[in-house]
Order: structure tokens, then sequence, then C-alpha cells
């Protein structure tokens, strides 16, 4: 079984996540700190999504027991992409910028918990400790923006 570091490190930035998403809800009625706080919501996700995909996903993708769940996950990764997209393009915490951050604040974490109770400790059983080191090893903590993984240089 692999060692579950770089999964404990990508939980480290679903929980992060999740304090963003508590921190939004607490400024609904604070234009600017809502806005600072999606702010960070959006530039800490996508940093995430990135390092899971060039780290973890592609350590899986290259496995066909795992590459079922990386593409799978790499889609989502697309979806909660297009609503922040989507988000771009709409008045700022308007009524209808509330509906699809509600649907994006939906999905993420429908996409968080599927990760860290299926798709992690499947991968965390299949790989050898060699493929994780390999995921993990140019993974480390980043040093701004509270995100837990990310490629170093």
């Amino acid at each position: 079984m692999a060692d579950r570091s770089i999964f404990d490190r990508l939980k480290q930035d679903h929980d992060a996540h999740r304090q963003l998403f508590d921190k939004m809800a607490d400024a609904k009625d604070e234009p600017d700190r809502l806005e600072k706080l999606f702010e960070q919501f959006k530039v800490e996700v996508t940093a995430h999504a990135a390092a899971e995909e060039e780290t973890l996903y592609a350590t899986m993708l290259a496995r066909p027991d795992l590459r079922e769940d990386a593409q799978h996950s790499v889609s989502e990764h697309k979806e909660i992409d297009d609503y922040l997209e989507e988000l771009e393009e709409l008045s700022f915490n308007g009524e209808e910028w509330n509906h699809v951050f509600a649907q994006l604040k939906k999905r993420y974490l429908h996409h968080i918990e599927e990760e860290e109770e299926e798709m992690f400790p499947d991968a965390a059983k299949e790989l050898t400790a060699e493929e994780e080191a390999e995921a993990g090893g140019p993974v480390r903590p980043a040093q701004a923006g509270g995100i837990a993984a990310r490629r170093g240089e």
C-alpha cells in the first residue's frame, strides 16, 4: 500500500476550500469581503486542480485500473472551470451570479467528497510506493495562497 502523504496534502487543500466556502457564506452581506474571498477561492482551486492533474492524476492515467477514476475527476475539474468562467460573465453577487455560485459550490463539494471517500482510498491501495513517490515527489506545500499541493521547482 502506498504512503498516503499526497492524499493528506490534497485533503488539506479541500479543507481550506471548505473553510473558504464558510467564510463566503458569512460574508454574504459584505460584497467587498465576499469578492476578495471568491477571488482567493478561484486562484486556490485552479492551482489545486492543475497540481492534482499534473501529479496524482497523471500517475493514475498511466494505470488501466485507475484510469477511469482519473478521467472522471478531470471531467469534473472541467465542469468546475466552466462554472468559474460563467461567473466571470455575470454581475458579481447578483441574483444569477448567486444561483450559478450555488451550483458551483454543490458540484465542487460533491467532487471533493467523491475524491476523499472513493478515489483517494482506491488509489492509495493500488499505487505502488514508487508510483506514489513519482506522483508526490515533486509536490511541496505552497509558499502562498494556502495551496497544499503543487509542483515545485
